[in-house]
Order: structure tokens, then C-alpha cells, then sequence
């Protein structure tokens, strides 16, 4: 690929995708307490990220341990392929009363929404990659974003005999181990906010050990 080529496909990305690139441009860390955080999470028609599809996005974000519950992100998009057996998981999909928005809709709301901060959410390696099929779907890029995965973070807080590789240490697990109310659990948005409360928890237990920094904080 020549330098015409480069320049060529760079031109050709839709602005908003280059407005969020823009926001990696000679970005530097600021100490954890003065960072904002994006917690979010995905619905979904299933486990497969190629075949199956997001139904709905939800996200917080937060600086120190203040949560901005005025500044949500809940988004419901439509579906161009209609499962039958997903609606009996997801009962928001039979409302009529929710507004769903088309897929390329949602990504401008979510790019636009988490900017460059950093991304956490729960087993964070799936709704990434979920969102990132998505992006692959309208010829973008994968998410630039850093993440932290509270399920990873949660295990390493722990005193290496305490760790145990046969637990899932799922959401539910966390949320009774560490005493986060189950508000509107299996919603975006409701596990987007627990997912925040889970991680401000584990944050405390890292401060007191002294591990309140990024090496130890984000996805290795």
C-alpha cells in the first residue's frame, strides 16, 4: 500500500470516526482520581460476535468516586434480523415505547459519549468485542479506548491465596463479595452502573494496599 493509498483511506473514514481518533492525539495520563472512567455493558441476541447483534448499550462515567447519573448513555437499536427466542430474554424489545435508533446511529451516540477516556466493564473482553464486530460492520476501525475488566481487576485485589481459577467471579458474585446493590440488573444501563459501583469498591481495596496506579490497574 502506497502513501496515496494511506492518505486515500484515512480520507475516505467518516468525520465522526476521525473526531474520536483525535481524541489518542498525544493524550497522557492523569493520576487515577482526576481520570474519567467509562463503565458500560451490552445487551445482546447472543454469544456469537459475528452472527449475533447488540440490542442495547448502556454506560456511566465518573471521576474520583463521584458517578454522573445525570449524564447516562441508554441506547436501544433496532433489529434488521427479528429472533423470536431473544424476546423472551429481553422483554425492552417488545415495547413499543422505547426508541430504538439504527446501528451506525449507535456508534456515533457511543463514540461521541466515551470519547478517549477508559473503558471498564465486566468480562470486558466480550461486549469489546461486540462492539468492535460492530464497527467492522460500517468499515471502521477496532476501539482505541484502554479497558479494565473488573472480573481480571477483582482476582488481582485478591492475596494470591485467596485467588481461585475455578470461580467466574461473574457480576452477581462480585456484587454479594463486595456488598453493590443489584439495581436494575440484566439492563444496559443498570449493569453499567453496578459495574461502576463494583470497580470504585475494588478501587478502595487497591488504595489500601498501595496499588492505585495504571500498571496495576489496566488489561495486561
Amino acid at each position: 500500500m502506497g502513501l496515496f493509498d494511506i492518505f486515500k483511506k484515512k480520507k475516505d473514514y467518516p468525520e465522526f470516526w476521525v473526531d474520536y481518533l483525535s481524541h489518542f492525539k498525544n493524550k497522557k495520563d492523569a493520576a487515577v482520581p482526576e481520570t474519567r472512567f467509562i463503565a458500560f455493558d451490552t445487551e445482546t441476541t447472543g454469544f456469537d460476535m459475528q452472527e449475533d447483534r447488540i440490542l442495547s448499550i448502556g454506560a456511566v462515567s465518573f471521576i474520583g468516586k463521584k458517578i454522573d447519573v445525570n449524564n447516562t448513555l441508554e441506547l436501544y437499536l433496532k433489529q434488521d434480523v427479528f429472533k423470536p427466542e431473544t424476546v423472551e430474554i429481553h422483554g425492552l424489545m417488545r415495547s413499543d415505547n422505547v426508541d430504538k435508533i439504527s446501528e451506525l446511529a449507535a456508534i456515533k451516540a457511543f463514540l461521541e459519549y466515551i470519547k478517549g477516556d477508559i473503558l471498564i466493564a465486566h468480562h470486558a473482553g466480550f461486549d469489546k468485542g461486540m462492539i468492535n464486530e460492530m464497527l467492522h460492520r460500517h468499515g471502521l476501525g477496532k476501539l482505541k479506548n484502554r479497558f479494565i475488566d473488573t472480573g481480571v481487576l477483582y482476582k488481582r485485589s485478591l492475596h494470591v491465596i485467596y485467588q481461585d481459577n475455578t470461580k467466574p467471579y461473574s457480576l452477581d458474585y462480585l456484587c454479594k463479595e463486595l456488598n453493590v446493590p443489584m439495581v436494575d440488573r440484566h439492563t444496559a444501563t443498570g449493569d453499567a452502573l453496578i459495574t461502576a459501583l463494583v470497580f470504585l469498591k475494588i478501587l478502595g481495596r487497591l488504595d489500601k494496599k498501595k496499588h492505585l496506579n495504571w500498571g496495576y490497574l489496566l488489561n495486561r
